[in-house]
């Protein structure tokens, strides 16, 4: 019986940096069931990363992961990460809230972006730059 209940259950990871938006809909095993991105849904490399095109790719993928009986997703959001891009991207939320609308039950949403601890040595030496 619980083997039935955990079938119809995946994993979506939403990659959503500044250039491009990148849907991965999985099974719990990590087979992949359906990958879309924004240069699949539009010819514009400015728009690839709009939550426009974010939404037609999340739907793209949710269209494609019902057909294989996938009714409910844990969500991870990936951003570039890093000291100059700490936050995902601006077609993450739409394409959760995308996944909402095409009627895949939304589990639990979890950002993933690596976050510097420490990092490498700053320039300028002991003391700092002196002007």
């Amino acid at each position: 019986m619980d083997n039935k209940k955990f079938e119809s259950v995946g994993i979506a990871y939403i990659k959503a940096s500044y250039n491009n938006t990148i849907v991965h809909i999985t099974d719990l095993c990590g087979n992949t069931i359906a990958m879309f991105s924004g240069g699949e849904v539009t010819k514009h490399d400015r728009l690839k990363a709009n939550p426009t095109i974010a939404m037609f790719v999340a739907k793209k993928a949710a269209e494609k992961a019902k057909d294989q009986g996938i009714k409910s997703v844990f969500v991870r959001i990936k951003g570039k990460g890093g000291i100059l891009a700490p936050t995902p991207g601006p077609g993450a939320n739409a394409a959760i809230k995308s996944l909402g609308r095409e009627g895949i039950k939304i589990l639990n949403i979890v950002d993933t972006t690596p976050t510097p601890r420490g990092g490498p040595k700053p320039k300028g030496g002991k003391r700092g730059r002196r002007v």
